[in-house]
């Protein structure tokens, strides 16, 4: 499988505070991969400096061999990276068709857009029943979908997932990894997927970075990190 995003010795912070301390790690096309680690790791802030809204003081990001580390986020988005951020931002008091419309802002999207909801509805046949109801009057899992779903009408090649299953309860974060896992196999999709939920995780992903403290302690298939108990309870708590 090709490298889709690769990050090489990353790191940023906030102001003088350091978090991320020279993480690497690499997603290959097609699959899912997770980054997982305790609360205040340092994952979210991957996330957003690959994004380019924390900007990155050294070390490379390299997206489909083109290095894109001091990019504009908005070059990002266009090159097909989009970040689903944690908690859910929806426009509540608009309906589902709408939402869904914001989110095919690229040019490449806006040309797309039947198709594109064509699919989302397709994947998600419960957001079709439901598309002129407002956004803010559905389930937690619901708008959960919404959220994913909108960031697909941007075309995206590459999903980063901050924690899609913050807050919800435990039939709806299976609900959510389902979705995660619809995308890879029938969009073909790409994701790069913070979580806390180790278990729901490593079920569903192909190949697992543990975070640390803002570094990789651990990497492996999900089957080499669910069958070593060290590293579970180590960082992961299961």
């Amino acid at each position: 499988m090709d490298s889709m995003l690769r990050l090489e010795d990353l790191e940023s912070g906030y102001g003088p505070m350091q978090v991320l301390w020279k993480p690497s790690l690499e997603v290959k096309k097609g699959s899912i991969t997770a980054l997982l680690g305790p609360n205040g790791a340092g994952k979210s802030t991957l996330l957003s400096t690959v994004l380019g809204s924390v900007e990155p003081w050294a070390g490379k990001i390299i997206y489909e061999d083109e290095e894109i580390t001091h990019m504009p986020s908005h070059k990002k988005v266009d090159l097909g990276i989009t970040l689903v951020p944690e908690g859910k931002h929806l426009f509540g008091g608009m309906t589902v068709h709408e939402n869904l419309i914001m989110g095919a802002y690229r040019k490449e999207a806006l040309k797309n857009i039947d198709q594109s909801l064509d699919i989302v509805y397709s994947l998600f046949p419960i957001l079709k029943e439901r598309d002129k109801q407002q956004a803010g009057t559905l389930s937690g899992g619901q708008q959960q979908m919404v959220t994913i779903a909108r960031a697909l009408m941007s075309k995206p090649r590459l999903i980063m997932l901050d924690e899609p299953s913050q807050g919800l309860a435990p039939k709806l974060v299976g609900e959510v990894f389902e979705t995660v896992e619809k995308l890879q196999a029938e969009v073909g999709l790409t994701l790069l997927l913070v979580e806390q939920n180790a278990e729901a995780s490593l079920n569903a992903a192909n190949y697992v970075y543990i975070m640390h403290e803002g570094q990789i302690k651990s990497e492996g298939t999900s089957e080499k990190i669910k069958g070593s108990s060290e590293i579970r309870e180590a960082y992961l708590g299961i």
